[in-house]
């Protein structure tokens, strides 16, 4: 019953960890996700060494589980759980005008919106209608009426 305790508080520590980290460092997992890719080598790591016994791995990666399969379902549910857990967009760029106050919340400097701008075939500033930075970590461009939207252009990953 310890390791059971030990894993729901490391999960929960973990995340709210995560969260208060900031959306950029996370890029697109969620704070959850990462805890979860994090713990369950570590639970299961002990038993192979034979410093835990199995029963007390499996107790700890069924515990982790439960825990993801709970917060989701909490998520799902709740409209504010999901605001506090997974987090919500910031608007970074409105109407061609960077949002200083949001930016320095978000740790986001202006030289990675405007790259963010020329992968998305923008130039300028008034070129864009919204920057936001995604609950996920993802900077979506959404240019100003008007403009063309840019071609998706392969990523060096992608050839």
């Amino acid at each position: 019953m310890e390791t059971v305790a030990r894993v729901a508080f490391v999960y929960v520590f973990l995340a709210v960890a995560f969260r208060v980290l900031g959306k950029r460092e996370l890029s697109s997992l969620s704070p959850f996700e990462l805890v979860t890719l994090m713990l369950i080598p570590e639970i299961v790591s002990q038993a192979l060494v034979r410093e835990a016994s199995l029963a007390n791995a499996l107790a700890g990666v069924s515990t982790l589980l439960v825990l993801v399969f709970l917060t989701s379902i909490l998520t799902h549910l709740s409209p504010r759980a999901s605001k506090v857990i997974d987090g919500t967009p910031t608007v970074l760029v409105a109407n061609g005008r960077i949002l200083e106050e949001a930016c320095n919340r978000q740790r986001i400097q202006p030289e990675e919106i405007v790259s963010e701008m020329h992968k998305s075939g923008l130039a300028h500033l008034s070129q864009v209608r919204w920057a936001i930075l995604e609950a996920d970590g993802d900077l979506t461009i959404i240019p100003e009426q008007g403009q063309p939207l840019p071609v998706a252009r392969p990523r060096a990953r992608d050839v």
